[in-house]
């Protein structure tokens, strides 16, 4: 006589509910964090690694900028390609370039003079290696003297587009004058406030 095979004899629990669609769901608290959470990585890693917004607080750079504009500080050019002159960039100044106890602010300027080139600013003019810069932008004509001075490798020499009030490498002091590529945050490279004023910067 064949022998059974083996059951679980116990009885059946017919009050056993399948999982509804609300057990299934996710709790709302945990999806509101989970997005809050991710929104900030990605917030901070666009501002780090690709642009963020700069607000200009004083009259340095004016006509082009003036106290108050918003702008789009751009970060992905300049590790495909060196700055060029007459861009308008972002930076940190050099070390003791703020006074003692100050907080550093970075500064925003225009590239003058490239790496390897002599600049002098005379007779209302700046030159780079003997030969008279055209400069539509500026406020009004510098009004004092600068170098002869060699750009160092590496590094940039920057002025503001309102050259008789803006403190910049002219005025910066013996040994410091240049700003150095690792320095730069970015380009000035869209203005979105005020909105008569919307667009590129140059």
């Amino acid at each position: 006589m064949p022998v059974p095979d083996k059951f679980d004899s116990s009885p059946v629990d017919h009050s056993r509910k399948h999982p509804t669609p609300e057990a299934n769901r996710p709790n709302p608290w945990v999806e509101g964090l989970q997005t809050i959470g991710l929104s900030i990585v990605l917030a901070l890693g666009i501002r780090h690694f690709v642009a963020e917004a700069r607000y200009i607080p004083s009259g340095s750079m004016e006509p082009t900028l003036q106290v108050n504009d918003r702008l789009v500080v751009e970060k992905i050019s300049y590790y495909f390609e060196a700055p060029e002159r007459g861009d308008i960039v972002v930076f940190w100044p050099p070390e003791g370039v703020s006074p003692p106890g100050h907080r550093r602010d970075a500064f925003i300027k225009r590239v003058i003079g490239l790496p390897g080139e002599t600049v002098t600013v005379q007779n209302g003019a700046v030159y780079i290696d003997g030969t008279p810069l055209e400069e539509d932008y500026i406020k009004a004509p510098p009004e004092y003297t600068w170098g002869p001075e060699t750009v160092p490798e590496g590094s940039y020499l920057v002025l503001g587009d309102n050259r008789n009030s803006s403190f910049d490498s002219h005025a910066w002091g013996e040994d410091q004058e240049f700003v150095p590529y690792d320095n730069i945050i970015g380009r000035a490279a869209v203005r979105f406030w005020p909105p008569s004023r919307l667009g590129g910067i140059e």
